[in-house]
């Protein structure tokens, strides 16, 4: 692949490239370069908005460069505090170890095993030990850490910064050092630590690392990042019935985001889908393509078009799922009123959003009647289907 067209590539969907003529004199050298991308193990399942970044790795590895996916199993247990007004609650080691394990046969759904560097770093910072890690502390001020967006907006409003939450950037731009990094992959908010692997390097005579940073997909509601904690996530390892949904649930605007971020379709295929919308073409149908793409990936094909014969024949027929969970909900006295047994069924967290999803039109009753009336009764004795929103089901039994 010419110079121009892998520059191409590698730059898709990027928010920003530090710096770019660095990057295209390192891929014009034709050196086999070294592409770092860290993830820190604080959760036991990775969702889309994790796979931007795994994307990005893939491309360099097609391109023929050696990617190192780096499993912050020492970095873990001091927790990340991009993003955060609070310090974050170290993991053991034991939850760190065991969530990288799900880590690596979670990313081996995009790349490919036999090309792909697998690397912890505890390996090299247990070894620092301590006057080594008094030695990589000392090489940053308290002032230059306070630069820092989020530690800055924490020390203006009096919230607490532990000492050890500013060992972080400096471990991950040791990391830099350790391996040797050409490149580095991170998200937005990581600007900070990225930058602080090059200035590592640099004191350590090494050649900086080019800085490639993707952006932060938006979640299902369209507005925050994806994050399992806001409840807006596609996990790669949801349900491909789940997955469908959750895809098909996203507004048609970012529908497009999605395809530029993690289609492995070209730039031109996506240009070509979207003069089909304006041509006519329904875009519910290319985000049923979409849909089948991440659950090809992730499950199978066949699993693919399962869950689009399902989604089918549940929402574009109005027809009922073939199994639905049963719900005994037991009331006091005679009667509840269905905001209270929409909480009760676990179909919604609290009895507000049992009113707000009636408001919508977003309950229905046997699949057929919406309910309207947020005051309803219901009896005890009585046996019915509910179903709130596009996915959520329950037969309820009321004793």
């Amino acid at each position: 692949m010419d110079l121009e067209t892998a520059f191409a590539e590698i730059s898709r969907g990027a928010e920003e490239i530090l710096l770019q003529d660095e990057l295209k004199e390192k891929l014009k050298s034709g050196k086999k370069l070294r592409i770092k991308a860290g993830f820190d193990p604080t959760a036991p399942d990775l969702h889309l908005g994790h796979t931007v970044l795994i994307n990005k790795m893939k491309t360099f590895q097609d391109l023929g460069h050696e990617v190192i996916f780096l499993i912050g199993d020492f970095t873990g247990m001091i927790g990340d505090p991009t993003g955060k007004n609070v310090t974050r609650k170290p993991l053991t080691r034991e939850d760190v170890l065991a969530n990288a394990e799900t880590y690596k046969e979670q990313v081996f759904k995009i790349l490919d095993p036999a090309k792909t560097t697998v690397a912890f770093n505890s390996e090299w910072m247990e070894k620092l030990g301590t006057a080594g890690m008094i030695k990589l502390a000392a090489r940053q001020t308290v002032a230059r850490m306070l630069e820092r967006d989020d530690f800055k907006k924490r020390y203006a409003n009096g919230q607490a910064i532990a000492i050890h939450e500013f060992l972080y950037p400096l471990v991950q731009g040791w990391d830099s050092v350790a391996l040797e990094a050409d490149v580095e992959l991170g998200g937005t908010d990581q600007r900070f630590n990225l930058l602080m692997g090059r200035e590592l390097q640099k004191d350590e005579r090494q050649k900086p690392q080019t800085v490639l940073m993707m952006p932060l997909l938006e979640g299902t509601d369209g507005v925050q990042k994806m994050s399992k904690s806001l409840g807006n996530y596609i996990g790669i390892t949801d349900a491909p019935n789940d997955m469908f949904g959750k895809v098909m649930s996203i507004s048609d605007d970012l529908m497009w985001r999605y395809y530029e971020l993690l289609s492995a379709k070209t730039l031109d295929d996506i240009a070509a889908l979207k003069e089909e919308v304006v041509g006519g073409r329904n875009p519910r149908d290319i985000k049923i393509e979409f849909a089948k793409e991440m659950i090809a990936r992730f499950h199978s094909e066949a699993d693919a078009e399962a869950a689009h014969q399902d989604f089918i024949k549940r929402f574009q027929k109005n027809a009922l799922p073939d199994e639905i969970p049963e719900v005994t909900v037991t009331i006091e006295g005679e009667s509840t009123f269905i905001t209270n047994l929409l909480k009760e069924a676990g179909l919604v967290a609290s009895t507000s959003e049992a009113m707000r999803m009636i408001k919508q039109g977003a309950v229905k009753l046997n699949g057929e009647d919406k309910v309207t009336d947020t005051k309803l009764e219901v009896t005890k004795g009585s046996c019915e289907i509910y179903q709130v929103g596009k996915r959520k089901f329950a037969k309820v039994t009321v004793n």
